[in-house]
């Protein structure tokens, strides 16, 4: 059994939203996430949305976008993105799913789950504005990341973390860097590899907590088109980072190793 991730998938089934402003690959994107996912994906597989997965406004209108997910296989754990503005509490959504039949779905909301002996946790995160508004938010977000964390340890115990997001946790503020930038410092030194890193990213507290609970993965979506600029991908402090936003993986899916 694998575990995979897609996050970002923009659905909108109802009624016609382009996505083709982030970029010519956008056009037909649900089907080309249906045809890799099903070449790809077994249905005792788990697969990962870490946000931003239907345009909908409202629950009651999701039916088309999560039949298109409960059809294919795997099963499927939904993180809440910027744009999940149908996401109510998991109380509703769980009794949507279940009044519909849709039983392959479940949602990722201050809770956690078990998979292939490894923690599946997180919370969406904020946009890393030095605002008030910013900060009353990842303050929030932070909380939430700790309660998720808590009760991935307390259910399952001393086991392998990985952490789901939506908005990056770690931001390249001038030029995207990778861990290839700074590989050639000498005698695998994490302090001096941190420090020429730290140069060009602004680290959140999300990345403070997942030490404390010695993440080793994080994966997360928000970063679209020109924005992929601002992705970091590679080990921080012992923790490996990856975007996962459907356009960046040209709408196929990542597996986890």
């Amino acid at each position: 059994m694998s575990i995979y991730a897609i996050g970002d998938l923009h659905l909108s089934l109802n009624k016609e939203k382009p996505m083709d402003i982030f970029g010519g690959n956008w056009k037909n994107h649900e089907q080309k996430i249906k045809e890799n996912w099903k070449n790809t994906v077994q249905d005792n597989d788990l697969v990962i949305l870490p946000g931003d997965f239907s345009w909908e406004m409202h629950l009651k209108d999701m039916y088309n976008d999560f039949a298109y997910l409960n059809d294919l296989p795997g099963k499927k754990i939904l993180l809440k993105g910027n744009h999940d503005y149908w996401w109510t509490t998991l109380a509703k959504m769980r009794e949507f799913l279940q009044e519909n039949k849709f039983e392959n779905i479940d949602f990722l909301y201050n809770n956690s789950y078990l998979f292939e002996e490894k923690i599946i946790a997180g919370t969406r995160g904020w946009a890393l504005n030095d605002t008030e508004n910013s900060n009353k938010m990842n303050h929030r977000e932070e909380e939430r990341l700790k309660l998720s964390l808590q009760s991935g340890v307390d259910n399952f115990g001393d086991k392998e973390i990985i952490c789901i997001m939506h908005y990056p946790p770690i931001v390249a503020e001038e030029s995207r860097i990778s861990q290839e930038n700074v590989n050639e410092i000498e005698n695998n030194n994490e302090e001096a590899k941190n420090e020429e890193l730290n140069k060009n990213l602004k680290i959140s507290n999300y990345v403070q907590i997942m030490k404390q609970y010695n993440v080793k993965t994080c994966l997360y979506g928000h970063l679209h088109g020109e924005s992929h600029k601002e992705a970091f991908e590679g080990n921080y402090d012992g923790i490996q980072f990856k975007l996962v936003s459907s356009d960046y993986l040209d709408f196929k899916l990542y597996k986890l190793k």
